[in-house]
């Protein structure tokens, strides 16, 4: 069973930062995509960013391109997504995920953290 660990959340002013971590207990063709999503209340789950193990093909959705940056570190089995000039509409539930390529995010064979409160105040 993967594990996804996930840290780093927490309470920010606009135009601070924040690092979220996520750590994956396996490196396989079932977690070779590793991503970032993030739920609102009352909004619908939408992904941020993802990306290979490899490093390749990072994505990112249109509202944070430029301030928000998915990167890896294959050594520890870690994805990190860097959040900069963050605004108070990025305030979510995070999650990170991780699934095989020719998965949607909505797949049940994606595989979930616990998520992580990122709370951006004005």
């Amino acid at each position: 069973q993967v594990q996804l660990v996930e840290s780093g959340g927490g309470l920010v002013q606009a135009g601070g930062s924040l690092r979220l971590s996520c750590a994956a207990s396996e490196r396989t063709f079932r977690t070779v995509v590793m991503g970032w999503l993030r739920q609102a209340p009352g909004k619908e789950r939408e992904i941020v960013a993802s990306i290979t193990w490899s490093g390749g093909r990072p994505n990112y959705a249109n509202s944070v391109k430029g301030r928000f940056t998915i990167s890896t570190d294959n050594a520890k089995n870690t994805v990190y997504l860097q959040m900069n000039s963050l605004k108070p509409e990025d305030t979510a539930v995070y999650y990170c995920a991780a699934k095989n390529l020719g998965s949607s995010w909505s797949a049940s064979s994606v595989y979930w953290g616990q998520g992580t409160q990122v709370t951006v105040s004005s």
